[in-house]
Order: C-alpha cells, then sequence, then structure tokens
C-alpha cells in the first residue's frame, strides 16, 4: 500500500544511493544556469555564423552589399581545407548601413542554409604586447638584460 502511494505521488520519498549524494550536495543549487551576455555594441563590423562550407568572401559581399556599401567581406577558412569554417565577418562604411544589413540578413537564406548576423565583437587586447606590461620568463629580452 505504501509503495503504490508513493509511486502515485502522495508520499515524497528520499532519494537513495548514489542519488542521496548529488541531491544532498545541489539540493540548493540549480542544476542548469544558463548564462547571460550583454549584446555587443553597435559597430560596423557584423559577425556572421551558420554559413555554408561553400560560401565564399565573394558570395558573402554580394548578398550583404544590398544593403549598404560594404568595405571588406571575409569568410573565415580552414588552412588545410580551404572550405569555410561556417562564419565570416563583413564591414560597412557607417552605422546606419550595418544596422540595416543587420536587420534585413539575421535569420535568412545564404546558399542553402539559414545564416545569423549580429554585431560583431571587439578584439580583447593582450596583455603582453603592451608596453608597460612586466614580461616574466626567461626570454631573449631577459637573456639580453642580465649581466654577467
Amino acid at each position: 500500500m505504501a509503495l503504490r502511494a508513493a509511486a502515485a505521488g502522495r508520499i515524497p520519498v528520499a532519494p537513495r544511493g548514489l542519488r542521496a549524494v548529488f541531491y544532498s550536495f545541489s539540493a540548493n543549487v540549480p542544476l542548469y544556469q544558463p548564462r547571460t551576455r550583454p549584446p555587443p555594441e553597435p559597430s560596423t563590423n557584423l559577425y556572421v555564423s551558420g554559413l555554408s562550407r561553400h560560401t565564399t568572401s565573394e558570395s558573402l559581399r554580394n548578398a550583404f552589399a544590398e544593403y549598404g556599401e560594404v568595405l571588406d567581406a571575409r569568410v573565415l577558412t580552414d588552412g588545410i581545407t580551404g572550405y569555410s569554417t561556417c562564419c565570416g565577418y563583413v564591414r560597412y562604411q557607417t552605422m546606419e548601413e550595418s544596422a540595416a544589413g543587420l536587420e534585413a540578413m539575421d535569420g535568412q537564406f545564404l546558399d542553402g542554409l539559414v545564416i545569423v548576423a549580429e554585431y560583431a565583437k571587439p578584439k580583447p587586447r593582450h596583455l603582453a604586447l603592451e608596453d608597460d606590461y612586466p614580461a616574466g620568463g626567461y626570454g631573449l629580452a631577459s637573456v639580453l638584460d642580465m649581466s654577467i
């Protein structure tokens, strides 16, 4: 009788075995926490993903050129096969043109696949390339500065 009531969900049953261990650790912590990212700042550069393997820089330029003057369009390619890595960048002349290109091409078909267009995030700066960053290790500069 108690088993039928537990199976019906009327009586709460504590987990047993290995589930009990994980249940005790995660009782107050949700198992899935989605990451929320702030949207990138509007810019003249657009990041385009979901491209076909056969999309070229020229076809990407032609698709986005309808909405403004495209300064540069490039599809990132694999160094060995030469095929597209399914993403690329488009750079417009002005912010208004890039906004028009983003609105028009996001979610559209290009070479048989639906593409996703968004504003490109700025490339992060590398601290080791800064002049005032103290370089560590035993590189050539460290060896030359050593006094023997």
